[in-house]
């Protein structure tokens, strides 16, 4: 499975960016990951094939997670944007149903070559 993602780029604070990500073929399970220089991957966001979907605190309230399955196409709304969120995105995918929702890199098979987002306060 190919992931690509799209619509990263700089912002001011309290700005918004909305990114996309077209897989190859359907998956049950994607998320979202970032990260920043010198830290480590963090889960971003996740969603289940029922749309169930789960965040990290320290976006929770600010950006959502969605998926439209007859394209095969993660987004990610980002609203409220902070300083504190400028990082590569990753768009990751897998078909394990027993993690699904997962925050966890290691849940996810495929990956994509990441979206850089910035945000200047």
């Amino acid at each position: 499975v190919q992931l690509v993602e799209s619509g990263g780029g700089s912002v001011q604070a309290g700005g918004s960016l909305r990114l996309s990500c077209v897989a190859s073929k359907y998956t049950h399970m994607y998320a979202w990951f970032r990260q920043a220089p010198g830290k480590e991957r963090e889960g971003v966001a996740a969603i289940r094939s029922n749309g169930g979907t789960s965040y990290a605190s320290s976006v929770e309230g600010r950006f959502t997670v969605s998926r439209e399955n007859t394209k095969n196409t993660l987004y990610l709304q980002m609203n409220s944007l902070k300083s504190e969120d400028t990082a590569v995105y990753y768009c990751a995918a897998g078909n394990s149903g027993a993690l699904s929702g997962s925050l966890t890199p290691g849940a996810y098979t495929y990956w994509g070559q990441g979206t850089q987002v910035t945000v200047s306060s």
